[in-house]
């Protein structure tokens, strides 16, 4: 289980922001990985597989939402954190509704077509490709950011909080064409 510790005697620094949303992430990203070899070992999934696996991402999302539920961010990055865990929060709605759609379909063909073509995959894929975009304009406002200079008295502070934004939203993890997610037939 994710514990991170509350900041005490005022607003996080910069490092330390960066250093517990890597912790956040690093955690996070070995289960993702895990659960993805494991689809990757089966081979073929099922619909139920897919569901199977949203559900375990799903449980993830919520160790990461606790754990960054303790956080106060800086001031300079409050509004991106909070924009990025509101997209968080909705996504995880949108990824529990597929996780029960495809819990319940056939593992055929049509079923694979049926559970391809739902709102609900609609719902996701559209999550998915607001997340690209809320990661890039979240890279590009800190990209603005450095260059005003609000990171000087912290050298290391745009890479490390770059690296705070790829793992928060899993930037790394997000599909070239989210349209083509849990297509059927594939691609």
């Amino acid at each position: 289980m994710l514990v991170v510790a509350a900041c005490g005697g005022g607003e996080m620094s910069l490092a330390e922001y960066a250093d517990r949303m890597n912790e956040i992430e690093a955690t996070a990203s070995a289960r993702a990985a895990a659960i993805l070899d494991a689809a990757e070992q089966k081979g073929d999934i099922s619909p139920q597989d897919v569901g199977e696996g949203l559900e375990m991402a799903h449980d993830i999302r919520l160790e990461v939402e606790e754990a960054a539920a303790d956080i106060d961010p800086p001031a300079q990055i409050a509004d991106l954190h909070d924009r990025i865990f509101d997209w968080h929060r909705e996504f995880m709605d949108v990824e529990a509704a597929l996780a029960d759609r495809a819990a319940e379909a056939p593992d055929t063909p049509e079923g694979w077509t049926a559970l391809s073509d739902r709102p609900e995959m609609a719902d996701y894929r559209a999550a998915i490709a607001e997340g690209k975009v809320i990661c890039d304009e979240f890279q590009g406002e800190l990209d603005a950011t450095s260059e005003r200079g609000v990171f000087d008295d912290v050298p290391w502070a745009p890479s490390r909080v770059q690296e705070a934004v790829e793992a928060v939203l899993g930037c790394a993890w997000f599909p070239e064409d989210p349209t083509a997610v849990y297509r059927y037939p594939p691609p």
